[in-house]
């Protein structure tokens, strides 16, 4: 009995190694995987977008977590200088305008050179490489298809068509002070009226008399305007080419309208936060948003046009939206952002207490 114990002994020993050795290894596997990056957006579509058919090859391929934390390009903007210290994001999608206040405030450090970040527009990429372009836009006009159809009426061709009479309690516009889709549309307005970026008295001296009178409700983002579609209260508004095409795909009656005087081009930026937790990985999820695959799905699954030219159309649908977007920028107009951040904190607080109150 005794010749025999000392095998199972040993035996037993042997398995209990495995089994502690299996046990470091599980967590170790369960280390790795509790990395988790936090980055800035947009919510609703293109949050759900990036979270559902882009991040998740990142995720397996990095074994790391990509969480959004969701807001308008001014609500991340105010995070990320609130936290400048202590930086609790690792990369922040912005507005194109308001991604250059960002990097004046230096919350952004240069992108690292790679080949993504050579494929993109030329245009796509800021100073000093500090930020870049991910998706491309402009802001024009959505309405109401149902109630138009119904009215008889045609459909918008001018950014002056807000101020028509009979849209009178139909229009719905975002605030200037919050949302890049009513800064483009009342800086349009204030251009049709005689001024530049550097002067805009003339669109708020002629606001209260023109548009202002037809202004159903501001509202802070475009959020609520799917709703106020489908009840009928909202006939007209200010937004892209890419929340249009969202909306219609919910089912929503929506088109879009290229103003003759032109659109405004947005474009939807990325940078990397300034003294992340993770400045390796960050810098490797801000490459591979720009990459040919990672923007391809985004134009497939979210209308997303892409900043990276290599990026593939792989249905009808998305190569007729690439054709439509080259036409819209052949009207396309670009503002002098250093001109609007150098006011625009003026402008807002002006607004709202003079427009919005």
């Amino acid at each position: 009995m005794k010749n025999k114990s000392a095998p199972v002994r040993a035996l037993r020993r042997s398995l209990l190694s495995l089994a502690v050795a299996a046990a470091a290894l599980s967590a170790t596997a369960a280390g790795a995987q509790t990395k988790t990056l936090y980055i800035g957006m947009n919510g609703g579509s293109m949050e759900k977008t990036w979270t559902e058919h882009v991040f998740p090859a990142f995720e397996k391929a990095n074994n790391v977590k990509v969480v959004v934390v969701p807001g308008t390009s001014s609500d991340i903007l105010a995070k990320a200088q609130a936290a400048k210290d202590k930086p609790q994001m690792h990369v922040i999608f912005l507005d194109d305008g308001v991604m250059v206040r960002a990097v004046g405030m230096g919350l952004c450090e240069k992108m690292k050179p790679s080949a993504a970040l050579s494929e993109v527009f030329p245009t796509a990429r800021f100073k000093d490489d500090m930020a870049t372009g991910v998706t491309m836009g402009m802001t024009g006009l959505a309405y109401n298809k149902k109630m138009f159809a119904e009215k008889g009426w045609a459909a918008p061709t001018s950014w002056m068509d807000l101020a028509d009479p009979k849209f009178k309690g139909k229009v719905v516009f975002q605030s200037v002070s919050s949302s890049s889709f009513g800064l483009h549309g009342f800086l349009m307005f204030n251009r049709i009226k005689g001024g530049t970026e550097r002067n805009v008295e003339p669109g708020f001296a002629a606001w209260k008399t023109s548009i202002g009178p037809n202004v159903l409700e501001y509202i802070p983002s475009s959020a609520k305007l799917t709703e106020m579609i489908q009840t009928g209260e909202a006939a007209i508004a200010p937004l892209t080419p890419t929340g249009v095409a969202t909306l219609q795909e919910k089912g929503i009656a929506i088109e879009y309208a290229q103003p003759k005087e032109g659109s405004v081009v947005l474009m939807v930026a990325e940078c990397v936060i300034a003294n992340n937790s993770e400045p390796v990985l960050a810098q490797k999820l801000a490459e591979y948003l720009l990459s040919a695959d990672a923007q391809s799905a985004g134009l497939q699954h979210g209308n997303q046009i892409p900043s990276n030219p290599k990026a593939p159309a792989v249905d009808a649908d998305s190569k007729l939206k690439l054709k439509q977007f080259g036409e819209y920028m052949k009207t396309a107009v670009v503002l002098d952002w250093d001109a609007v951040n150098e006011s625009r904190p003026a402008w807002n607080a002006r607004w709202n207490r003079l427009i919005e109150r």
